[in-house]
């Protein structure tokens, strides 16, 4: 599956075939359709296989965000993860959904799906800040959710257009601002450890 997903990201939905796929892995092609009727049905399980790596680990991530300087170092992440990738590809979610929304109804809904998991994943982390009381009480967590996979989702595509983290720097910026915005005054932090859950 890892080889499918690399191939859509490399070459986008349309530029790969079963063949690239069969390739790529070094399997046969009777192993390939055992798996996957067609190339529709490949397609939907790398959207899957995406879902459970990329929004799997940002759960992770946000099941332990307790504080401002949590998020800017999540945001750090990010824009060091696309600068040692040369801003290239995007977001493999965002990437697949923008390739298929038009065409693949099932797809797009595929996407849709992990990327509102995306969303309250990012939600259950900021209503811990709440909770906790470093996000004031009248914090609205799901809009302040939606925003930030937003920005995240913009920034990361105008990084790769430009191939340039700045777009993305600026974006999360805002994200960061934002939260600050919305924070309870004179609250202590922990610092989220994100190289550790990402490693």
């Amino acid at each position: 599956m890892s080889a499918a997903a690399e191939l859509m990201l490399d070459t986008g939905v349309a530029g790969t075939t079963m063949e690239d796929v069969r390739a790529r892995a070094g399997v046969s092609s009777s192993q390939i359709y055992h798996y996957f009727s067609d190339k529709d049905a490949l397609v939907h399980a790398v959207i899957a296989h995406q879902d459970d790596t990329i929004v799997g680990a940002h759960e992770a991530m946000f099941a332990e965000l307790d504080s401002i300087d949590g998020l800017q170092r999540w945001c750090a992440w990010i824009v060091e993860f696309q600068r040692l990738g040369g801003c290239s590809g995007g977001c493999p979610l965002g990437s697949l959904g923008v390739q298929v929304a038009e065409v693949d109804p099932g797809a797009r809904a595929g996407v849709a799906q992990a990327l509102s998991r995306w969303e309250r994943a990012i939600r259950r982390g900021y209503e811990s800040m709440r909770t906790g009381g470093v996000l004031r009480e009248d914090v609205d967590t799901e809009s302040l959710a939606r925003s930030t996979l937003a920005s995240l989702q913009g920034g990361l595509l105008l990084a790769q257009i430009h191939r340039d983290t700045a777009p993305l720097e600026a974006a999360l910026d805002g994200v960061i601002a934002h939260a600050r915005l919305l924070a309870t005054p004179d609250r202590p932090s922990r610092t989220l450890a994100v190289d550790q859950l990402v490693n």
